[in-house]
């Protein structure tokens, strides 16, 4: 048989134990706190026919997609974001959902970019999403979400916030309406290429005058509302857009400084940052990026909008389904939090049960049922060691990350037990499976409360 040499495409990778087991424990984490604010999963698959990918994806999307004829000559593609076949989910689905549809959705995703640190052409995206609803009060609850979830994982950040359509109508007031596709993807790159480039590129599409008012307009610096009152003059006065970011910026500050209003003791939650325009075709409403305080450099680890008319391009029935929603880059996140050293533990459990002789095996899966049925997670070790060789079961342990190894006796259901705590190097004896279970729930708690 000839020789195939084992490799990964470029910008894929494959996880070892230890890695993947970080990356589910943490995925666990936003997936429960999705849920706490009442989110509900769904999946879709991850080839879809190319015209539903491409429908509205704009033009650099068209460049990354992974696109190909399947064997029945189907023009398909390779999904490039979650949201997208979200949209075509809701579309087909619409009869059976209850509005407003509160889902999540984590799963992988494919691009055909630069790899770069934290980012891949194989990636796993984590969406939530409120569909059915034009509320500011929706807006606002996905913004809160997007704050809990990085708060509950330990990470300082700061989320940046704009609105698509009251840049539109800053661009309509000075009679740039019609090139706001190609406007919002240069100021999309000014944090990449730099304020002189994103001045000359925006010359030469609006002129020189224009390009400085652009530049004028998403420089806008001090507080939310410094900032706010600077763009509603700079677009010709007070709006529905405007008077959107001022009642989510008031039910954000209310919900997180406990109901006070106080302006001398109060936290800003989110920075009004008019350079965020996020460069999908989707997007119409706000529009909003996720930094980490302590590594901005790594770029947005969560970013979305609203995005009002995208599930009626796949239905006839042309009521519009409101919709926004946010995603957060597991892989650039993961990246992020090795760098910070705030990574969680790859421990999925921290016992095992020794095998000292492969008849008694039956025995020792008993004794780790009944651990697990009290909630302590428990492996058991395949290979007989006998009583004499049982250094070569603590090694492994110790390589494993385990912290306890339980020895028993020759009726290991009977015999008192011999507890090796590997951290101490020490030794527990336990008279009874009972006291087993109180010892290990008392020491897992200990290791529960230091995390």
């Amino acid at each position: 048989m000839a020789y195939i040499e084992p490799k990964v495409l470029k910008g894929f990778r494959d996880f070892l134990p230890n890695a993947e087991i970080i990356r589910r424990n943490l995925t666990e984490k936003i997936e429960n706190t999705f849920r706490e604010f009442g989110f509900v999963p769904i999946d879709t698959p991850a080839m879809e026919y190319a015209e539903i990918l491409l429908g509205k994806g704009g033009g650099e999307t068209e460049k990354q997609i992974y696109r190909f004829k399947d064997n029945g000559e189907r023009d398909v593609a390779l999904r490039f974001d979650l949201t997208v076949p979200f949209a075509r989910f809701v579309a087909l689905h619409r009869n059976d959902l209850l509005f407003p549809f509160k889902r999540y959705h984590i799963g992988k995703v494919w691009r055909g970019e630069n790899t770069q640190r934290g980012r891949y052409r194989e990636f796993t995206q984590c969406d939530f999403d409120i569909i059915g609803s034009d509320s500011p009060i929706s807006d606002f609850e996905i913004l809160l979400l997007i704050r809990t979830t990085l708060l509950n994982l330990g990470l300082d950040i700061t989320i940046h916030v704009n609105h698509r359509g009251l840049f539109n109508r800053f661009l309509s007031f000075i009679g740039q309406r019609d090139n706001s596709v190609e406007i919002l993807r240069t100021v999309d790159k000014l944090s990449k290429v730099g304020k002189d480039e994103t001045l000359k590129s925006l010359s030469l599409l609006t002129g020189g005058d224009n390009a400085n008012k652009i530049l004028e307009f998403i420089g806008a610096k001090g507080t939310f509302t410094d900032v706010l009152n600077r763009i509603i003059e700079l677009s010709g006065g007070t709006s529905p857009e405007s008077d959107r970011l001022l009642a989510i910026k008031d039910y954000m500050n209310i919900c997180v400084n406990n109901g006070t209003t106080n302006e001398n003791n109060k936290t800003e939650p989110f920075i009004l940052n008019p350079s965020i325009t996020r460069g999908l075709d989707y997007y119409t409403g706000i529009v909003f990026e996720t930094f980490l305080t302590e590594l901005p450099d790594i770029g947005s680890i969560c970013s979305g909008g609203r995005y009002d008319n995208l599930a009626e391009l796949y239905s006839k029935d042309k009521n519009s389904i409101s919709g926004v929603g946010s995603s957060i880059g597991l892989d650039r996140m993961l990246a992020a939090l090795e760098t910070l050293g705030k990574l969680p533990a790859a421990n999925t459990c921290s016992i095992a049960i020794a095998c000292i002789n492969a008849e008694k095996s039956g025995e020792y899966h008993s004794l780790a049922l009944q651990l697990r049925q009290a909630g302590i997670p428990c492996e058991v070790f395949i290979e007989p060691c006998g009583e004499k060789n049982l250094v070569k079961q603590f090694v492994l342990a110790e390589k494993k990350g385990l912290r306890f190894v339980i020895v028993t006796g020759e009726n290991p259901l009977k015999d008192p037990i011999t507890l090796r705590d590997l951290s101490t190097r020490s030794n527990i004896e336990i008279s009874s499976i009972g006291e087993l279970i109180k010892k290990l729930t008392e020491e897992l708690f200990k290791e529960t409360k230091k995390v």
